[in-house]
């Protein structure tokens, strides 16, 4: 069973006795003040406990010194989703980086990656420091507007990779049952727009669903040293694992590239519309980068015992339809406000309704990185998300 709007596992993961069972029936939150919201949980007085739960100490005292002008509600509510979003990046990116990036050991995991590109290692090592100096940034922005910052360090209790290398600390994603959505790679070929109500198939379908057309489960790093691999002869295991990584990366960063747009719409002050575009254009290069490796990937079909689950992945190099042509990474002029306006390249979707700050929550369930998560989580990151969509742009 794959995770969705009212399921997830509650157990925590290892490497050998992995399970997609999921339990634990939890409704999505109404909009509620968070504040009311969080002492429903019962974890409203540890909210200011530095490190207990999500949001931590404000800067008042700070942004008094300082003068800085208040921000609104709205605002804060945007900044602090995106915070959130960010050290959830941060620390699945953090585990790429441990894996495959520039200082990683070399393995069969490292050598499958470059097939990817040659400086695969170097790009992953990049983008982990991109998405942990956003949330650092974001959290001390929130404390420079007297705000309360995000913190998630009590959800970190999910097991990492056991790659002796790896250090043995809790993780807040799970990287080893993931039900990729590849569905990004078509919409950025298509001439079509979700804003429009288009929608796209996946590029790699096994990497989301069986031949049945069930849930799909893989890892996107090795699970142990055994899965590390020969890094002078990859095998077509652990070459699966990168290339489901490749595609994974692509994922995360189109999310991220649409859901700032998407929020810019709503925030009040020039400032923070500031931070958004220009956080914001920084996923937009990270997309770029992984969309023009993904499609690298060399055709093979692998199974994976530990999930029960086959991947295959096909030449997206040669003789492939527009929709899938590897090369084609900018993106094709579409609809865009009005059909009765001239196409237009563009990033999307941005319209509302479309990936809106709940939306983009419920697609990081959906891939499976929070696997293994307690209820509380998943209440906490619905409740931040339901706040930013209900920010309005003022004045």
């Amino acid at each position: 069973m794959r995770p969705d709007n009212n399921h997830f596992d509650t157990s925590d993961t290892s490497t050998t006795t992995e399970s997609c069972q999921l339990s634990n029936p939890v409704p999505a939150p109404n909009h509620l003040a968070r504040r009311s919201f969080l002492r429903r949980l019962g974890l409203g007085a540890a909210l200011l406990a530095p490190g207990a739960a999500l949001l931590t100490g404000s800067g008042r005292a700070l942004a008094a010194g300082k003068g800085g002008q208040k921000l609104t509600r709205g605002d804060v509510a945007i900044l602090q989703l995106l915070a959130a979003a960010e050290i959830i990046e941060a620390d699945l990116w953090q585990q790429y980086n441990e894996l495959g990036g520039v200082d990683s050991p070399n393995s069969g995991y490292t050598a499958a990656l470059q097939i990817l590109d040659g400086d695969q290692l170097q790009y992953i090592s990049d983008n982990t420091d991109d998405e942990n100096s956003h949330a650092a940034f974001l959290n001390a922005y929130l404390k420079s507007k007297g705000e309360q910052q995000v913190d998630l360090s009590h959800f970190k209790n999910l097991s990492p990779s056991q790659v002796s290398f790896v250090p043995q600390t809790g993780r807040l994603t799970n990287l080893k049952q993931l039900s990729v959505d590849t569905s990004w790679w078509t919409r950025y070929r298509s001439t079509t727009n979700p804003d429009f109500g288009a929608i796209f198939p996946d590029a790699v379908p096994s990497l989301r669903t069986d031949q049945q057309g069930r849930p799909s489960f893989h890892t996107a790093i090795p699970r142990n040293n055994a899965e590390l691999g020969d890094p002078n002869n990859p095998s077509d295991h652990i070459k699966a694992i990168a290339f489901t990584a490749g595609f994974h990366f692509g994922y995360i960063e189109q999310g991220g590239t649409s859901l700032y747009a998407t929020l810019a719409q709503k925030v009040s002050s020039p400032e923070v519309l500031r931070i958004l575009i220009s956080i914001g254009g920084s996923e937009i290069m990270h997309f770029q980068t992984w969309q023009d490796k993904a499609g690298n990937a060399t055709p093979l079909t692998d199974f994976d015992p530990v999930n029960n689950s086959t991947v295959t992945f096909d030449d997206l190099t040669t003789n492939q339809p527009e929709t899938l042509q590897s090369n084609l990474i900018m993106p094709e002029p579409c609809e865009f406000i009005s059909p009765n306006l001239p196409p237009c390249a563009i990033i999307r979707p941005t319209g509302p309704g479309q990936l809106d700050a709940t939306g983009a929550i419920q697609s990081f369930i959906d891939d499976g990185l929070f696997i293994g998560q307690p209820p509380q989580f998943f209440q906490l990151i619905r409740s931040l998300a339901a706040e930013a969509d209900e920010a309005k742009r003022e004045g």
